[in-house]
């Protein structure tokens, strides 16, 4: 698309990122589709690797569980029997731990981490004409406060999770 108008190039680039003017602010109902012939043709070939993949999100997922299960300051993802996750994220749930405080201690000592959505979808300013702000939902209030997300991907080894563990914990711990 091409415009002279400056404000609605504006608002044609927040719409292309999913209606965020602000990361995880979204002020309209928006769209992420930048997928170009070359990426599509690099994804139809990691398809044929995508349960190598899911398997290796599972381990590091199953690492962390061990690390961090006996902890009481800590909720790791609920996993159900009969399902197998596959990890996007590895979110964990904080209790009476300064969740920024980590994430910023985490950011200092070199450990990846992410506050996803810090700002509940229903209180977002695209829903404002449907009353999001008005909806009681006490506990996506309450989560939003204390999850953080820490590297999950199929390169992640041992040692790399080990160091993050490590300085999750002493945080945590302190």
């Amino acid at each position: 698309m091409f415009t002279d108008d400056d404000a609605l190039a504006a608002k044609l680039r927040m719409i292309a990122s999913h209606g965020q003017s602000k990361r995880y602010y979204h002020d309209v109902v928006g769209c992420n589709s930048r997928l170009d012939a070359m990426q599509a043709a690099i994804l139809n070939i990691k398809l044929r690797h995508l349960d190598e993949y899911i398997a290796a999100r599972r381990k590091a997922a199953d690492f962390y569980d061990r690390a961090f299960a006996e902890n009481k300051n800590i909720t790791i993802p609920f996993r159900e029997g009969n399902n197998k996750h596959v990890f996007h994220q590895y979110t964990l749930v904080l209790n009476g731990i300064d969740r920024d405080g980590l994430s910023q201690f985490l950011t200092e000592q070199g450990v990846p981490n992410m506050i996803y959505y810090p700002v509940p979808a229903h209180r977002q300013k695209m829903f404002d004409a449907f009353g999001g702000s008005s909806f009681e939902l006490p506990v996506t209030d309450w989560l939003t406060e204390r999850v953080i997300s820490l590297p999950i991907h199929t390169e992640l080894d041992e040692e790399q999770q080990q160091f993050i563990v490590d300085k999750v914990l002493e945080f945590v711990n302190k």
